[in-house]
């Protein structure tokens, strides 16, 4: 599609030089447009800005460098590419260190022009990309203040509430059991202190690699069948039935046990938590190829088609009246997606709202 072409603006007031450029580069696939003189060009510009612009030193009106120190002060990440005469190298070196990023002397091939301007386009997707990266980190630094600000400020301004609450029960006939209750609310919103906590360092040790440092041999059977034991208290008391189909015989995966534990832990949790009472939850495993389907399904609430691309966002939860009373900090998924990725797998869902959600990890095999 046009739209995903990369665009080039070329200026020179050589015509037959413009003509040259334009069939070259256009029959590479980019969009590519011409002009005489830097007005023109700078016009252009500043009306959309290029991937990589191509231009040459000596002109009338204004000058390659003046084009160049415009260009600049309308976005200094443009890529930009010096063609000039043999006679003025020296200058095409002061245009780099002006901030051009490369020069071709005239008289060239079309390869040489295709080479440069290559390597240019190459430097102008990396530039984006790092870009890109950097408007990540903003985000998630700006989503750690929200964390902060929010996420751990409730159960804290809860808590003291409560306590504030003790401190004035004075002689009530009921002392005893307000005390309890208080304290018991207090310890549940610490509870959940810890859990936000302990979830955002986990995040913290994935990212920095910590936990996949060093990946081995790992069965996932006896992780699964020792978590399957460890909730089975939890799905109890909301009636819940937890059926692990997983054989004996499966392959081992490349893996690190820790971030396996983590992994099914979140997924089997959710599946309790946003299942119904009377409901069921079915893991089992399917030995494909190069890798191990392992998949937790229940039958609970399910999750509207709008909501499935951002259940793995950090801190995203879906709130409606099916999950007014369901708790969590919203980093669950997010942990479950960035544990899978180090691992070299990936995760799938299937949801139907008010029916159920099947959540498929794909793992890859050990291999020795």
């Amino acid at each position: 599609m046009e739209n995903d072409k990369k665009r080039i603006i070329v200026i020179d007031d050589d015509p037959v030089m413009r003509l040259s450029c334009f069939k070259i580069l256009d029959k590479e696939g980019y969009l590519v447009e011409t002009y005489e003189d830097g007005e023109q060009g700078l016009k252009a510009i500043e009306k959309q800005k290029p991937d990589l612009l191509v231009i040459d030193l000596k002109m009338p009106k204004i000058g390659g460098m003046e084009v160049i120190a415009r260009v600049h002060e309308i976005d200094p990440e443009i890529c930009i590419v010096v063609i000039t005469g043999y006679a003025t190298i020296g200058t095409a070196v002061d245009a780099m260190k002006a901030g051009a990023y490369d020069f071709l002397p005239k008289p060239f091939t079309p390869d040489e022009l295709r080479l440069i301007v290559s390597r240019g386009i190459e430097r102008s997707e990396l530039a984006e990309q790092s870009r890109r990266l950097k408007q990540e980190k903003e985000n998630l630094q700006r989503r750690f203040l929200t964390f902060v600000s929010h996420q751990l400020q409730s159960p804290l301004v809860a808590v003291q509430q409560y306590l504030d609450v003790l401190k004035h029960l004075g002689d009530s006939p009921d002392k005893q059991s307000l005390q309890n209750e208080w304290i018991n609310r207090s310890l549940d919103r610490i509870k959940e202190l810890i859990s936000i906590i302990r979830d955002w360092l986990t995040i913290s040790k994935i990212e920095s690699g910590q936990f996949v440092e060093c990946l081995g041999r790992v069965a996932v059977k006896p992780i699964i069948d020792d978590l399957v034991q460890t909730y089975a208290e939890q799905a109890k008391e909301k009636n819940i039935t937890m059926i692990s189909n997983l054989e004996n015989n499966l392959p081992d995966l490349k893996a690190h046990d820790e971030c396996l534990k983590m992994l099914f832990s979140n997924l089997i949790v959710n599946a309790i938590k946003y299942n119904k009472p009377n409901g069921t939850i079915k893991i089992s495993a399917k030995d494909e190829a190069d890798q191990l389907i392992i998949s937790v399904s229940d039958t609970g609430i399910g999750i509207p088609d709008d909501k499935l691309d951002l259940i793995f966002e950090e801190f995203y939860r879906v709130k409606d009246e099916s999950t007014k009373n369901i708790s969590g900090t919203g980093l669950g998924l997010p942990i479950c997606k960035k544990i899978i990725n180090e691992l070299g797998g990936k995760i799938a869902v299937e949801s139907q709202y008010n029916k159920g959600t099947s959540f498929q990890v794909f793992l890859p095999k050990y291999k020795d």
